[in-house]
């Protein structure tokens, strides 16, 4: 899988989260973290500074636990 793919994987995984707002299960919190995690390893410092805003992002929502 490339580097891009598994970025926007995460990107989805966290808009996801986000349109569910409090609604999202621990399997699709869980899935977030994993995705960002997975991208997180072959991206770029770009991308690596992104994937860090959007974890913030959703544990300031509490969307991340």
């Amino acid at each position: 899988m490339d580097n891009k793919n598994l970025f926007q994987q995460a990107k989805d995984a966290i808009n996801q989260l986000m349109n569910k707002q409090d609604q999202a299960t621990e399997s699709e919190q869980q899935a977030a973290k994993e995705a960002i995690r997975a991208a997180y390893q072959d991206a770029s410092p770009e991308e690596q500074q992104q994937l860090q805003q959007f974890e913030q992002q959703l544990k300031n929502n509490n969307q991340l636990r």
